[in-house]
């Protein structure tokens, strides 16, 4: 994978059952199993923004900056897999669109007109999610963390 491309993510988070407050946007109750985060990562610094999320996960060495990295540095959620397809299209929402199904109202998705950018699922979404990304016409490329 090069980091230098433009292209949208997913961070899949396996999770124990916790409440997590996250900033400004309040108080949040999550339910065991699998949390999916859709990014997107067309500025200039393209997919590094995957490899600061994984950093983050493993090292938990920074301030949070967005809403899911209150997720990376909870130790009850566990980034399992970054699943990420280069682009230079605006897809992050058509992704989340997707996806959909149960979500956390407002997570992620304060850019835009979506309701969520985070997804719940009680079982592993992995060929989900790389389905999903096919039927876009993009090649998934899944990073194990």
């Amino acid at each position: 994978m090069d980091f230098s491309e433009k292209g949208i993510y997913c961070m899949v988070f396996e999770n124990r059952g916790c409440v997590i407050e996250v900033g400004k946007k309040g108080i949040f109750s999550f339910p065991a199993g699998f949390h999916i985060y859709v990014g997107s990562a067309l500025g200039p610094g393209g997919m590094k923004r995957v490899k600061r999320h994984i950093d983050l996960s493993s090292k938990k060495n920074k301030n949070p900056r967005w809403h899911v990295d209150y997720l990376h540095l909870n130790s009850s959620f566990r980034l399992a897999w970054a699943v990420c397809a280069g682009t230079s299209s605006r897809l992050e929402c058509e992704l989340a669109r997707r996806l959909g199904g149960d979500s956390v109202q407002g997570f992620g998705c304060t850019d835009c007109t979506c309701s969520s950018h985070l997804f719940y699922r009680k079982e592993n979404p992995l060929l989900e999610i790389t389905g999903v990304f096919e039927a876009l016409g993009l090649r998934a490329v899944v990073l194990e963390c």
